[in-house]
């Protein structure tokens, strides 16, 4: 009986699942191989899912064809790229990732990959298949989606290597695409913040004022609650949003932590908590939101950016208007206030690097200023020059100095 060097395919009839494989036998008489198809049941839809009545299949063919030695996987053609990721690449990672972050990235990479290369034996592969693969999502998504499809892509081999599901790793040369679209990292004048904080209404100014002044991220100032205020000139950031649900962690290791109040900011905030007093008096609750939606709870980043920021920038004229803008935004205008440092710190970024490369962009005024401060300090020199050719030694054997105009 010879060996069966692929993983069948199943289909589902009424309620039940079942699969299909060819396996090529001896004929006896002839002298010859045939192949022959077998069909075999798997169980009720009810009771396993298509992907788990894939992984029988593939489990009753390794039985039947006897490629299953010692309970261990025979690594050739029967292993697929969908076979590896979810049950060799998605359980080794999962315990990397938090629980949120582990939905977004196998959603991702179920998207950009699977469906592409899912029934691709993973010993198939080769630079040129995974390349324009990459290319053509260039063509179509954001340069950070792309980057990170390549990085998944290399990721999932390197892993299938360090297994020895293969011996060469097809992604080692895999480049990421000069055609990448460009990154939106428009920012805002300060004229513009002024006018989109005096159209907003009370609660609005309010709610954007602080997350300007304090950069902060949509996830961390929707979920401020009255007991993150001192009542002084301290917030203490406790919880985040992600997905309508609070967690009580950041974006990086460093993004709950106390900011500073200005004097200003934290006497509003002092006012505004005061009028959410109901009509007996009653204080506000700690664990009330500082900016509840109307049925007490958080509002939603996105019930916001279309209820509130999209109109405002149609009204404003302006072509986008959202929580990263602003960030970057506060990002770029604060380079003349403090260092890389203390805006890597206001930021409460991991590394000055994506403070300096990714938020903070050049400002067209500046860099005109700091080339007239350059000419400047050149024509500076001009005011004693000497003029060697021209003067007279003294009796010391030196050079008489005298002023030139420029």
């Amino acid at each position: 009986m010879g060996k069966s060097h692929q993983a069948g395919w199943i289909s589902l009839r009424g309620k039940q699942w079942y699969g299909y494989f060819r396996e090529t036998v001896l004929d006896p008489e002839a002298d010859t191989q045939r192949v022959r198809k077998l069909g075999i049941k798997l169980g009720l839809k009810s009771q396993m899912t298509k992907f788990e009545a894939r992984d029988a299949l593939r489990a009753e063919i390794t039985k039947r064809t006897g490629q299953n030695l010692g309970g261990r996987v025979l690594k050739d053609s029967s292993v697929t790229f969908e076979w590896f990721v979810r049950n060799r690449y998605f359980p080794l990672r999962k315990g990397d990732w938090r629980p949120d972050t582990a939905v977004t990235k196998m959603a991702q990479i179920e998207f950009d990959l699977i469906d592409k290369f899912g029934r691709q034996p993973l010993d198939s592969f080769d630079k040129f298949m995974l390349q324009t693969h990459v290319n053509h999502l260039a063509e179509r998504y954001s340069q950070d989606r792309v980057k990170q499809a390549r990085s998944y892509l290399k990721s999932i081999f390197d892993e299938a290597l360090e297994q020895e599901f293969l011996i060469k790793d097809p992604t080692r040369k895999l480049k990421i695409p000069k055609n990448l679209r460009p990154k939106d990292k428009r920012v805002l004048t300060w004229g513009q913040l002024w006018s989109v904080l005096a159209m907003a209404n009370r609660r609005d100014r309010l709610l954007l004022a602080l997350d300007m002044t304090e950069a902060l991220r949509p996830s961390e100032l929707f979920a401020l609650r009255w007991r993150s205020f001192d009542g002084e000139n301290t917030l203490v950031l406790t919880e985040t949003i992600y997905r309508a649900k609070l967690r009580p962690y950041g974006k990086t290791p460093g993004s709950l932590t106390k900011v500073h109040l200005p004097d200003g900011l934290a006497e509003e905030l002092r006012q505004w908590k005061e009028d959410g007093k109901g009509e007996d008096g009653k204080e506000v609750s700690p664990d009330a939101f500082i900016f509840p939606n109307a049925d007490g709870g958080f509002l939603h980043v996105n019930n916001y950016l279309y209820r509130v920021l999209k109109p405002m920038a149609e009204d404003l004229g302006l072509e986008k208007l959202n929580f990263q803008i602003l960030r970057r935004t506060m990002a770029t205008q604060a380079q003349k206030m403090g260092s890389v440092k203390d805006i890597q710190a206001h930021l409460r970024h991991s590394r000055p690097d994506t403070t300096a490369h990714e938020y903070m962009q050049e400002l067209p005024e500046s860099v005109q200023q700091m080339v007239g401060s350059v000419y400047l300090m050149l024509t500076k020199g001009g005011e004693e020059k000497i003029v060697s050719d021209e003067l007279p030694q003294n009796a010391n054997n030196g050079f008489e100095t005298v002023p030139v105009s420029v």
